[in-house]
């Protein structure tokens, strides 16, 4: 079926934090300005038409699919530093709202964006590069821990400007926490017959 997907119910105690798609862009070539797009098809090596899906991005050897950048990010930096590259001259795919500027509970977490599902692996720092390209100095110092991060695709599909973010699998760090809250929740919670376990001679051991 063509619409969005039903999301699973949260594996948490806390509901996971949901956002927005902001803009998309693409540059056809290495060094080309960014073009806005208000929607993109995702393929799995990449969004259609960028220069990296086509083999001619500067680092195509350091595979990174998709990209994401904070909307938080892009509007911090240019309120501490008057740069603003809300035009895309932060060369990156997708930009997000609605996680923070590092958008730290995305890494490593499986996130449903419009149709696709992503997985971002890793951050993706700014460099010298980028400065460069943006004719902006200070602005890889003013990305540092909130330069983007690089996502594998799960799932490929479309994604539009205003589709939402959301994720579906925590990180499994993050997974593995809730899932110990909710044993100690529970254990806390269970009535205990201290007294049946000792007449069956049931006795627990100490520290279990």
């Amino acid at each position: 079926m063509g619409g969005e997907r039903e999301a699973p119910p949260s594996t948490g105690s806390e509901p996971h934090p949901t956002g927005r798609v902001e803009s998309l862009w693409i540059a056809k070539e290495s060094g080309a300005r960014p073009e806005r797009r208000d929607s993109v098809e995702v393929h799995t090596d990449g969004v259609e038409g960028d220069r990296y899906q086509l083999g001619g991005g500067h680092f195509q050897l350091d595979v990174c699919p998709v990209t994401l950048v904070a909307s938080e990010a892009v509007e911090a930096v240019r309120a501490e530093t008057g740069i603003d590259v809300s035009d895309g001259r932060h060369r990156r795919n997708i930009v997000v709202e609605g996680f923070g500027a590092g958008m730290d509970d995305l890494l490593e977490a499986t996130i449903a964006v419009g149709n696709t599902l992503l997985r971002p692996t890793r951050r993706r720092p700014p460099c010298a590069h980028l400065e460069e390209l943006a004719d902006a100095d200070g602005l890889a110092s003013a990305l540092k821990h909130r330069g983007g991060l690089c996502c594998d695709v799960i799932e490929p599909g479309r994604v539009a400007v205003g589709d939402s973010v959301s994720i579906r699998n925590a990180d499994p760090r993050t997974a593995g926490a809730e899932i110990a809250d909710r044993l100690r929740e529970r254990s806390n919670t269970e009535p205990t017959n201290g007294a049946g376990d000792r007449a069956s001679g049931r006795d627990q051991p100490h520290g279990r």
